[in-house]
């Protein structure tokens, strides 16, 4: 009996082999492109490290792409196994300079040329600015013949508009996807025709190049190639099961219990100082340069002291990951060019250490990473904000100094705000010096977040209050426990009509929004030229900006640096270079934004229907959700100007106003052009005053509240609050209130109370005169009738009595300094 067991055992056992032998069988092979270019051989050698280190199955070949000149000169021929194809960098028939191109072509021309394509069952293309981290097999991702797994792209919007419909004939079947790609062989033999040709045909609609249809950064074409994926296997109806876990660019945040297998680093990325750009090094020789590698990331141990956060932690972790990884490369690769044996460091160590083979060894895919996106998005191609996904969080965020001028802005921005049905949270960022902080009255008119002031710079002395607001954005990111995904700047100086949100303006990671200034001339000349080294990738923006909370994080240092370097830059101040119309610098800090994200390749979606200056026409059918009031504005003989009421106390002088706008009901109906313009101006100072006074109501005393004792008012104040990071007392905030509002009253105009109060008040101060005066002479004949008592009991009331009058002066002592 027992031998029939062990028998039923092992031929249990066979079949299991046979099964996983099934699997085993199958074969993959890896494919990547590039060119002859040594910006790719330090990308072939990253890749292939990974490729190694993570036991990737089957073989890997690289497409190389070289005109035949170039191969003359090739030195990276020995860098990974190579199948040379054609380049189409420069296209036979059209002259286009296009080098993305080379990656349809190269596939296909592998396919039909090379005879290891006839042996293979699964295909996984990848780019070559990638790192695996451990296997990818196609039938454990889910992919089946006739159903290939993709990345997810979700800023391919052109799948959803006028360019699906021009270039493909199923438009209803194009995916947004990219990046990691796991097809069956059948299925790549049967699109890689279309896949060549429709990128041919998107990269020849120049018409439609444009970023608001394509969702291209740089609007000019270079995204061709993905969308000629999209179409092609569109064309063929060749539906992918999208997967938005597998792959993950260094720098972002992982989702909980997801184990990332792929890591895309085409953005840059950042560990608290330390930073990598792949576009810094496009020219790089650094395979070539013995003993040079890229700059060393933190090491882990201080990575742990920089995040508490268990999973952004892991986001610093895989960002450290990736470059260890690529120098680990170089460093094996050095060695096999020939080099001479690096001298001992530190780092050198760690890459060749028992605890970097740990840290490193090959990462499996789990349940949670398995998980294809939800059945909608992947059918109905709905784009990151779909209706089926809760809306990400959105944090509003504005910048003002400690003036009268930025409180009354502030009151109609917070007004409007409330009105606009803007989700998430707003925050004022509020510049003070600390003597204006101890002057300063307005801390209840808004959330806020106090940051030092930087209008007088430390180091240069220089006078440019326009610098707190990078300078603010930064210090609330580094100091602010932030709950938000979103972040919507805006300035102090708007009202808001409605919601501003990132998914009807489409924004993204990587692809904030914001509105044009085009009179931002140094985007195009050599300002541009001397302050960025990507001046091709200038946007002229501002105003309003949509920005995802990483791609700020990674930007706001570059804002204000780029501030300061601009605004040093006396040189280039004159107007037909920066188009400042005052020559002064004084719009510095708006370059410093466009530079600082031209830096990081940065690109906007510019729309032009979420901002509008009143006294502008607006387009028809647009529903603008932000007036912007910087510029001077009239309806027939009124007007407005904010640069008039920059001295004046709006908030703190009871019932202030501005000059009350024209009812539209009077405006002249013949040119509507004419209607629509000075309608929208009346909204916006109808706007202010009404916020101006529903403020007054809130905080100035009405004529009953005149006679309110001293010492209720003091009663009411009481204890000490911490606002964000600053400790203030609520005594001192209310005590300046209380004094400010005494003294309105003393102001307040004879013709604002009736004659038969003033009678009464009269009256009352008089018998309480009168009083007093008796009081006094009724205590003064008791005082003389204890002229007898002891010595020492006159003394010691004597002390008694100063003590209690020193305390009383330093008491109000204080009340006046406050």
């Amino acid at each position: 009996m027992e031998k029939v067991w062990i028998l039923m055992m092992l031929t249990m056992m066979g079949i299991a082999n046979i099964e996983g032998a099934k699997k085993v069988s199958w074969r993959v092979h890896t494919l990547f492109s590039v060119e002859c270019q040594n910006y790719f051989d330090w990308q072939t050698v990253g890749l292939m490290n990974s490729y190694r280190k993570s036991k990737q199955p089957g073989p890997i070949t690289r497409l190389l792409s070289c005109t035949d000149e170039e191969k003359k000169n090739y030195k990276g021929m020995h860098l990974a196994p190579t199948f040379l194809v054609p380049s189409m960098s420069r296209h036979p028939r059209t002259g286009d300079w296009y080098p993305a191109i080379n990656k349809p072509a190269g596939v296909l021309h592998w396919l039909k040329h090379s005879k290891e394509a006839k042996n293979v069952d699964w295909v996984v293309v990848l780019d070559a600015d990638m790192i695996i981290r451990g296997p990818i097999l196609p039938w454990e991702l889910g992919a089946e013949k006739g159903r290939p797994v993709a990345a997810y792209y979700g800023y391919l919007r052109g799948c959803d508009n006028i360019l699906a419909k021009l270039h493909t004939k199923n438009p209803d079947l194009c995916d947004k996807v990219g990046g990691l790609l796991a097809f069956h062989i059948d299925d790549l033999r049967r699109f890689a025709p279309l896949w060549l040709s429709k990128t041919e045909e998107v990269r020849e609609d120049r018409e439609h190049w444009s970023t608001n249809i394509t969702g291209d950064i740089y609007g000019e074409g270079w995204i061709s190639e993905m969308y000629g994926y999209s179409f092609g296997a569109a064309e063929i109806g060749l539906r992918h099961k999208i997967n938005d876990n597998l792959m993950i660019y260094p720098g972002y945040v992982p989702r909980e219990g997801i184990e990332p297998i792929l890591l895309h680093y085409g953005l840059p990325f950042s560990v608290a100082n330390w930073s990598f750009s792949k576009a810094d090094h496009d020219e790089d020789d650094i395979v070539y340069n013995c003993g040079r590698l890229f700059p060393q990331p933190p090491y882990p141990r201080e990575v742990l002291q920089l995040e508490l956060d268990h999973n952004r932690r892991r986001g610093l972790f895989i960002s450290i990951e990736c470059i260890n990884i690529i120098n680990e490369g170089l460093l094996l690769q050095h060695g096999a060019n020939g080099c001479p044996k690096p001298a001992w460091s530190k780092y050198l160590s760690f890459l060749k250490s028992k605890s970097f083979a740990e840290l490193t060894k090959p990462k499996y895919v789990n349940a949670a990473t398995l998980k294809m996106m939800e059945k909608e998005a992947t059918e109905a191609n709905i784009d990151h904000y779909d209706a089926g996904k809760p809306h990400p969080k959105i944090h509003t965020v504005f910048s003002t100094e400690c003036t009268t001028y930025f409180d009354w802005q502030t009151v109609g921005l917070m007004h409007s705000f409330r009105l606009s049905g803007q989700p998430g949270n707003i925050t004022r960022l509020l510049s003070c010096s600390d003597e204006d902080l101890r002057k300063y009255k307005g801390h209840d008119l808004a959330p806020t977040h106090y940051v030092p002031s930087m209008s007088r710079h430390p180091l240069t002395g220089d006078w440019y209050p326009a610098i707190n607001k990078p300078a603010a954005v930064l210090h609330w990111l580094n100091h602010a426990n932030i709950d938000a995904e979103y972040i919507v700047i805006l300035d102090a100086d708007m009202i808001m009509r409605g919601p501003i949100t990132p998914w009807e303006f489409k924004a993204s990671r990587g692809h904030p929004v914001s509105t044009p200034y085009d009179y931002l001339i140094g985007c195009d000349n050599e300002l541009a030229k001397l302050h960025t080294s990507h001046p091709e990738a200038c946007d002229k923006v501002g105003g309003v900006i949509i920005m995802h909370i990483d791609d700020l994080r990674k930007f706001a240092m570059l804002w204000l640096h780029k501030t300061e370097e601009v605004r040093a830059d006396r040189a280039h101040y004159a107007r037909n270079i920066t188009g400042d119309i005052y020559e002064s610098g004084w719009i510095s800090e708006m370059y410093g934004y466009s530079f600082g994200a031209a830096e990081l390749k940065l690109r906007h979606t510019i729309s032009n229907e979420i901002l509008i200056y009143p006294g502008y026409v607006p387009s028809l059918n647009v529903n603008y959700r932000v007036f912007h009031y910087g510029l001077r504005f009239s309806v027939g003989n009124w007007s407005f100007d904010k640069a008039n009421w920059r001295e004046v106390d709006m908030v703190n002088k009871c019932w202030s106003k501005f000059p009350d706008p024209p009812e539209p009901s009077t405006l002249d109906q013949a040119i509507q052009e004419n209607v629509r313009r000075d309608t929208l101006s009346i909204e916006c100072a109808k706007t202010l005053n009404e916020a101006l006074e529903l403020h007054h109501k809130k905080k100035c005393p009405s004529a009953d509240s005149l006679l309110i004792s001293k010492g209720d008012e003091k009663r009411e104040e009481s204890g000490t609050k911490k606002i964000d990071n600053t400790d203030v007392s609520i005594d001192s905030i209310t005590n300046r209130v209380t004094t400010n509002h005494s003294e309105e009253l003393v102001s307040v105009q004879k013709d604002e109370i009736p004659s038969s109060f003033r009678f009464w008040v009269v009256f009352l101060w008089a018998f309480s005169g009168f009083g007093f005066i008796v009081v006094v002479v009724v205590y003064s004949g008791h005082r003389r009738q204890r002229t007898r008592m002891k010595h020492h009991s006159r003394r010691r009331r004597s002390l008694a009595s100063g003590f209690m009058d020193i305390n009383g002066r330093d008491r109000h002592g204080r009340d006046v300094d406050l």
